[in-house]
């Protein structure tokens, strides 16, 4: 049911999602759905655990093997992929919030940011810097995937173009930092070793 609903939100979109629209998409009575979840927050959540895991895959699969620049483009180009191919389901993903330790969007999440983190490997970044990278490329990457979603460039220049130098930017931009020194070793209580 929850590959059903998002296949459904990547069709009408997020906020079109409701339990009898999915109940007719799949020929059953509404009531039906509640015996698999609890109502459609439920769902949305659902969906959510699926997108996030669908795309820390789609980076993964895509960096595998490379280091640097050549990682970088991929997982950029996995994440506008994903966000171009699966729109509803991105949207929940970045709609839905983490309600605990048990909650599997923790992990799935989780996910996501480690297969950047591996993408970022080649740069040698110090922990800070690496911080500062993460969410410097979450803000770009996303805000570049929705606004071509919606259609918001409208001037006549290739988006695939302003795309690669916005990548080429980036990557520009983390190969001029002073390249960090090696990281200290942490034990397993988490202090640092000597």
């Amino acid at each position: 049911m929850t590959e059903a609903g998002a296949a459904l939100v990547d069709e009408v979109g997020f906020d079109q999602l409701s339990m009898g629209l999915l109940a007719e998409r799949l020929g059953v009575k509404t009531p039906s759905l509640y015996k698999h979840v609890a109502n459609q927050a439920d769902l949305a959540h659902l969906i959510a655990v699926l997108a996030m895991n669908e795309l820390a895959d789609a980076i993964r699969d895509a960096t595998q093997g490379r280091a640097g620049r050549d990682a970088l483009v991929a997982g950029a180009e996995a994440m506008r992929t994903f966000v171009r191919e699966h729109p509803g389901r991105y949207a929940a993903g970045n709609a839905a919030q983490i309600t605990g330790q048990e909650d599997p969007l923790l992990p799935a999440s989780g996910r996501v940011m480690a297969s950047w983190t591996a993408m970022l490997h080649g740069y040698h970044l110090d922990l800070d810097q690496e911080i500062h990278a993460l969410r410097m490329l979450r803000s770009t990457l996303h805000g570049f995937g929705i606004l071509e979603l919606d259609g918001s460039f409208q001037v006549d220049t290739s988006v695939d173009d302003s795309f690669t130098w916005v990548v080429d930017f980036i990557d520009h931009g983390l190969r001029s930092l002073p390249e960090a020194k090696a990281r200290p070793l942490q034990s397993a209580s988490g202090t640092d070793s000597d």
